[in-house]
């Protein structure tokens, strides 16, 4: 652990190609690995295990002592926003949740009014627990609802049913001021009807945040290996977004990034850190995390095996490697996440952010404006409805 604090410490002192005048904004992710069962689409972290007593509290003394070895990283730092997944996070205890962030407060110092969201699924709805989340100093929460299909639930192997996804949800529309749905689309023998019935109940709640996602098949996946049949084509899937984004604006939601729609006041501040390009220390089993400093930009990512991470972390070694961002890949990384964006990017923030003069940029914007993706004045540049549609296209201007 002291090899590993003196190494990191050089990064203050030592001279670089970077030049970052301020750091951004700090937020930390808690990765909690566990699920009930591994979703066949699922490419996160997660791992299906019978957990006790004993196991949780082990994994929580894991946290502390990951937390209190990356202090020196993050001295004096405050912190806007803090984000519990995995896995599964509500198959924690409200006990636990709220002994983790009783550590988490111990040891670094929150904004005022901080967000802490909290991942939540239906399978793992009783009543009153979501309730318990909220005392235990949880602020938001995000439920995994997918769809209210039950033959679509089934099919994306979901472990609860329309029942519980509603009950679920109306819970958190009583335990929380905000909260987030999650929903999939273009799921196996979908249609639009299909879809339309999904938004309808979905809408119904008054979401202050949805969150909307193409059913993609990510390697590593069950459905990588075997696709479920009846997938729609990409015009059908196209067709779904553009109802989507129609269903949703009608309803007061507004699509503020490319997957996420909210009522003013709930954007979820957390994910904005993200693609504004701010750093984020990431704690727990496979948890990744990027920090900045004066002349560096360093990643880190913790030991992937919930066992090894918290033999690893107990041992305060929790990082299994870490390495300094490439100032030629740090255009591309920057535009990754700032073009998600609906209102795109200032563009003071890309100097702030990457340390790096906007002329190294400034050919990439001048091909994504002439093939009509990208619109820009004097202060921002941001994609258009094509740069949009047609994102990675956008973005892998910006490569090295």
């Amino acid at each position: 652990m002291n090899a590993q604090r003196i190494d990191v410490s050089g990064l203050h002192r030592r001279s670089g190609a970077l030049n970052l005048a301020a750091l951004p904004p700090l937020a930390l992710y808690v990765h909690l690995p566990w699920c009930l069962k591994k979703c066949p689409y699922c490419d996160f972290n997660s791992h299906e295990a019978a957990r006790g007593v004993e196991q949780e509290a082990r994994y929580l003394d894991a946290l502390r002592a990951d937390l209190e070895a990356a202090l020196p990283l993050v001295w004096g730092r405050r912190v806007v926003s803090v984000f519990i997944g995995g896995g599964t996070p509500s198959l924690f205890s409200p006990e636990a949740i709220e002994r983790l962030l009783a550590d988490v407060r111990a040891l670094l110092p929150l904004e005022p009014g901080c967000e802490i969201t909290l991942e939540a699924n239906p399978g793992t709805f009783e009543r009153e627990r979501f309730r318990a989340f909220r005392a235990a100093g949880v602020t938001r929460l995000s439920v995994g609802v997918q769809s209210f299909d039950d033959a679509k639930l089934k099919a994306l192997g979901r472990v609860h049913d329309r029942a519980q996804a509603v009950a679920a949800v109306e819970e958190a529309q009583d335990a929380f001021e905000t909260f987030n749905l999650d929903l999939m689309y273009a799921l196996p023998g979908q249609t639009l009807a299909a879809l339309d019935a999904d938004l309808r109940q979905a809408l119904a709640f008054a979401p202050p945040h949805l969150s909307v996602y193409h059913l993609t098949l990510e390697p590593n996946t069950r459905f990588a290996v075997e696709p479920p049949p009846g997938l729609p084509d990409e015009d059908l899937a196209a067709a779904m977004l553009d109802r989507i984004a129609e269903r949703s604006a009608a309803a007061g939601l507004e699509r503020y990034e490319v997957s996420a729609y909210a009522r003013p006041g709930h954007r979820c501040r957390h994910n904005l850190n993200y693609w504004q390009f701010g750093d984020y220390l990431g704690i727990g089993a496979g948890a990744h995390g990027k920090l900045s400093f004066a002349h560096r930009i360093l990643r880190q990512t913790r030991w992937r095996d919930p066992a090894t991470y918290m033999a690893k972390a107990l041992e305060g070694a929790a990082v299994s490697n870490e390495h300094e961002v490439a100032a030629a890949d740090l255009p591309f990384e920057f535009m990754l996440n700032a073009l998600r964006l609906r209102e795109g990017f200032e563009l003071a923030r890309y100097g702030e952010r990457t340390g790096l003069p906007l002329t190294t940029i400034q050919r990439a914007l001048q091909q994504a404006e002439a093939r009509g993706l990208l619109e820009r004045d004097l202060q921002r540049a941001w994609p258009t409805a094509r740069g949009f549609d047609f994102l990675n296209d956008l973005q892998q201007l910006f490569l090295a």
